[in-house]
C-alpha cells in the first residue's frame, strides 16, 4: 500500500510516500482503508523533530471503511464508515484500535469526517476533561480559526458556555467566527486584549482559556483569567515556550495552569479520551449543530505542499488529504492546491 513516512535526517525530518505492506488487525483491532485524512501542526513539529531513527507514519486522523476486523471487536463491522484518531492515518489503509473508530453520520462526506476526530478529540479534552467547563461559564479560545480553536469555540457553545471570546490576528478571519459560536472577537494584533476580555465579562475574567499559542501570551493570559480560573495549554504555536510568573496573582486568584497532550498519555487514557468526546459530540455532530470547515484538500501525493501551506497560517479551519482518488473528484467545490486541481483533469 502506498503511506506517507516521516524520514528522519540530521537537521530534521521530511515526508516521502512509499510503498510498504498492509498493516494485519490483531485482538480488538481493525484495519480501515482510507478515504482521507486530517492534517494537524502537531504533525509538521514531529516532521522537525525526526532528527533520529527509522522511518514512521504519518497522520494521527483518518476517515475510511472498515476492511478487515480482527479478533475480539464488538460493534464494529467490515464495511461501516468510520472516522478515527490513531497514528498512520495518512496511508491507503490503517491499523486501528475499534475503540478508537467512531461512526460517521450519514450527512458527512469523506472530506468532512476527516477533518473531525483530531481537533474535536482535544478540544473536549481541554475543555471538558481538564479545563473543567460548566454551562453558564466563561470561555477565551487563543488562535480561534485553526482546526483546534474552531473545534474548542463550538464545542463551548455548544455545552451552554455565557461568553465564548475568540481571538485571531487577522481580520478577515475574525469575521467569520461568529458563524462559529464565538459571542466576541478580539483582534489579537492590538495591545488590549486584556481590557477587552475584561469588558466582554462584565470585568470578571473567563473562568476558562484554550491556549495553543503558549510563552507568548502566557503573562497575557493569567491577567484574563477570572477567580478559580483554568488555563489550558494545548500548543506553543508562538515558539516561545518560557514565561515569568506573577505567583502572587497566580496565589491570589487560586488559578490553574493545565498543559495537555497526547505525547504522555498511557494507551487507555486515549482510548478513555476519544469514547468521552464521541458521548458528548456524536449527537449535535449528527444534528448538523457542529461544523468544520476545510480550508484546502490536497492530494497525499502532495503531502509536503499541505504541510507548506499549513505553515503559512493563512488557512481558517481544516486542510485535508484525499487519499482515495474518488475523493478528489468528489470535493471538487474545495479550495484547492494547483497539484490537486491537476488531479480532476
Amino acid at each position: 500500500m502506498k503511506a506517507a513516512m516521516i524520514i528522519s535526517g540530521p537537521q530534521g525530518g521530511h515526508l516521502e510516500i512509499r510503498e510498504i505492506p498492509r498493516p494485519t488487525p490483531g485482538a480488538g483491532q481493525v484495519v480501515v482503508q482510507v478515504m482521507a485524512s486530517g492534517l494537524n501542526r502537531g504533525e509538521l513539529v514531529r516532521v522537525g523533530e525526526a532528527k533520529s531513527g527509522g522511518p514512521i507514519l504519518a497522520g494521527i486522523e483518518f476517515a475510511g471503511i472498515v476492511s478487515q476486523v480482527g479478533p475480539d471487536v464488538r460493534g464494529v463491522r467490515e464495511g461501516d464508515r468510520v472516522t478515527g484518531h490513531g497514528w498512520g492515518g495518512q496511508s491507503e489503509f490503517v491499523l486501528a484500535e475499534a475503540r478508537a473508530l467512531i461512526p460517521i453520520p450519514a450527512t458527512l462526506s469523506w472530506v468532512e469526517a476527516a477533518a473531525f476526530p483530531n481537533v474535536f478529540i482535544s478540544a473536549h479534552d481541554a475543555l471538558v476533561t481538564n479545563g473543567e467547563f460548566r454551562a453558564g461559564q466563561s470561555v477565551l479560545v487563543n488562535a480561534a480559526t485553526g482546526g483546534m480553536g474552531l473545534a474548542a469555540v463550538q464545542l463551548a457553545a455548544q455545552l451552554g458556555a455565557s461568553q465564548v471570546i475568540a481571538t485571531s490576528r487577522s481580520a478577515a478571519k475574525l469575521a467569520r467566527l461568529r458563524e462559529y459560536g464565538a459571542t466576541h472577537t478580539i483582534d489579537a494584533s492590538q495591545p488590549d486584549t486584556v481590557q477587552a476580555v475584561k469588558d466582554a465579562t462584565d470585568g470578571r475574567g473567563v473562568d476558562v482559556i484554550i491556549d495553543s499559542l503558549g510563552g507568548a501570551v502566557f503573562d497575557t493570559n493569567l491577567k484574563c483569567l477570572a477567580v478559580r480560573g483554568r488555563l489550558v495549554i494545548i500548543a506553543r504555536m508562538s515558539g516561545v515556550d518560557t514565561a515569568q510568573v506573577d505567583i502572587k496573582h497566580m496565589w491570589v486568584n487560586r488559578l490553574k495552569v493545565i498543559g495537555t497532550t497526547f505525547r504522555t498519555r498511557t494507551e487507555e487514557e486515549r482510548l478513555a479520551l476519544i469514547e468521552a468526546c464521541a458521548r458528548d459530540v456524536l449527537p449535535p455532530l449528527r444534528e448538523g449543530r457542529l461544523k468544520m470547515p476545510v480550508d484546502r484538500l490536497f492530494a497525499l501525493d502532495d503531502i509536503a505542499h499541505a504541510h507548506a501551506y499549513m505553515a503559512t497560517n493563512q488557512h481558517f479551519g481544516k486542510i485535508v488529504l484525499a487519499v482515495h482518488k474518488s475523493v478528489m473528484a468528489a470535493a471538487a467545490p474545495i479550495t484547492m492546491s494547483q497539484t490537486a486541481t491537476k488531479e480532476l483533469a
